[in-house]
């Protein structure tokens, strides 16, 4: 089965990301869609398995594996929980839904480390552009920004909100350069020592819910087998009945 048919025929969510699902998209912001789909169970029984992500097939299209999904989501992956968490909603089939009320078994005070260890890595990056030309690609530092203040206040609440609401305005203003390099560096800061005070009183649990998220893969492959033997049986009655009409 080709990577776009997974895609087109086997999907069971699909979301808009990015600068849309943030609340910060302007005129010309790109409509970034990430998805899940769900390979069916027979194809994990052959020497060649389904790719864990396609790229595609549309522009700025990208999708992952149920199973892949889940386990990138309960290591706390930063990109992989927001997109759980996306306003934006295109396509949900009943998969689809059960994943998303799942969203609370996947958060723990380990986001606190994958967060962290996201941000440091953008800031290393905007702290070697300020090194090379003397600023940062301010688009780069409003979206640190924008992540930092997700993971503050999802330790703080156990909800994790990724609409930046009344901030769009001060975080454009940072991405159209009108902002200091050293007031956004204090920014970062103050936003990073909030987090780790948020850490230490946060509702979240120490662990995500893995035996949860496994009983919902689980079931899911096999229901995706037994279907798998039904239309399986059905073909195979339709061939009988044929050969029994040209007897």
């Amino acid at each position: 089965m080709q990577p776009e048919t997974l895609v087109r025929d086997h999907t069971v969510y699909t979301c808009v990301m990015g600068s849309r699902a943030f609340g910060l998209a302007t005129d010309a912001s790109d409509t970034d869609r990430r998805g899940v789909f769900l390979a069916p169970t027979p194809l994990f029984w052959r020497f060649e398995k389904p790719p864990t992500h396609v790229e595609g097939p549309g522009e700025e299209q990208f999708s992952w594996e149920l199973e892949r999904f889940c386990e990138l989501a309960l290591r706390g992956n930063p990109n992989i929980l927001e997109c759980l968490h996306s306003p934006l909603v295109e396509h949900l089939d009943d998969t689809g839904r059960e994943l998303l009320s799942l969203r609370a078994a996947f958060l723990s005070r380990h986001a606190y480390g994958t967060f962290t260890r996201y941000a440091l890595g953008q800031r290393k990056k905007l702290d070697a552009d300020v090194r090379a030309t003397g600023a940062p690609r301010w688009k780069h530092a409003m979206h640190l920004l924008r992540l930092l203040t997700a993971a503050r206040d999802l330790l703080r609440t156990g909800e994790l909100r990724i609409d930046v609401g009344d901030q769009r305005e001060p975080l454009l203003a940072v991405k159209r350069g009108e902002v200091s390099w050293a007031e956004v560096e204090r920014w970062m800061t103050r936003l990073g020592t909030e987090t780790e005070q948020a850490l230490h009183r946060t509702p979240l649990p120490p662990d995500p819910d893995h035996a949860r998220v496994a009983d919902f893969l689980f079931r899911v492959r096999r229901a995706s087998a037994l279907q798998a033997d039904a239309d399986h049986e059905v073909v195979q009655g339709v061939v009988r009945a044929g050969r029994v009409g040209q007897g």
